[in-house]
């Protein structure tokens, strides 16, 4: 049988809560303060004792802490231009790569189009990248495609490209109705006008009015999501 209070421990009942928390308090703040005391106590005795037998010293540069002499360190260069392995240098020649076969113009050592079609097709894995063997790397430089130029310089390369650089016409005939790229006299040109406005926006959205209404406000957003 559970008693009832009384209204008085009711009233008060709070008031001792206070109390004990308060009391908690002040006890940890004597203890935190007692303990400072202490340790300043100790450092005031013996740590000042402790530090006035060390002298300090100034030793010279050439000795380290140990006492020892240190070696002085030598950062000058001692390899001579020709990266000679011999400390003569007598006999040794700069090391010259020999050019690759011109059929090498367009090898990507991890992109190889033909050693790719050996990997499985599951899970298109012969389209990720596989880089050669040890036994297959190419101990030459690749050539330059034939009639390779200087690429012209910003901005003009913003829209132009020599075509000898990069001779291949698939993506001008493929993407011929989207103005990505063409192809004039002997250089690339990129008109920049978009791939969906080969005529202009103008000429675009009338085409996309011709199947949906866009003047009379029934339709307010159409999506073209063509291929992509």
């Amino acid at each position: 049988m559970k008693m009832a209070s009384s209204p008085l421990s009711r009233i008060f009942q709070p008031y001792w809560k206070k109390k004990a928390n308060l009391l908690s308090v002040v006890l940890v703040a004597g203890l935190c303060s007692l303990f400072y005391l202490l340790g300043l106590y100790q450092h005031g005795t013996g740590g000042a004792s402790i530090v006035s037998d060390i002298s300090c010293t100034t030793l010279p540069a050439s000795f380290n802490i140990s006492g020892h002499r240190s070696v002085e360190l030598d950062f000058a260069a001692h390899h001579q231009p020709n990266h000679s392995t011999n400390p003569d240098g007598a006999g040794d020649q700069p090391h010259s790569v020999p050019p690759c076969d011109a059929r090498y113009s367009e090898y990507t050592p991890c992109e190889d189009r033909d050693r790719s079609l050996r990997f499985d097709r599951d899970r298109l894995i012969y389209r990720e990248r596989h880089c050669p063997e040890p036994n297959e790397l190419l101990k030459c430089r690749i050539p330059a495609p034939y009639g390779y130029r200087m690429p012209f310089r910003w901005p003009e390369s913003r829209d132009w490209a020599w075509f000898a650089n990069v001779p291949h016409r698939e993506l001008t005939v493929e993407k011929a109705v989207q103005n990505w790229i063409r192809v004039e006299d002997d250089r690339f040109r990129f008109p920049g006008g978009g791939t969906m406005f080969p005529r202009g926006a103008d000429a675009y959205i009338d085409d996309i009015e011709r199947l949906i209404p866009l003047r009379d406000g029934s339709i307010r957003t159409a999506i073209d999501t063509g291929c992509g």
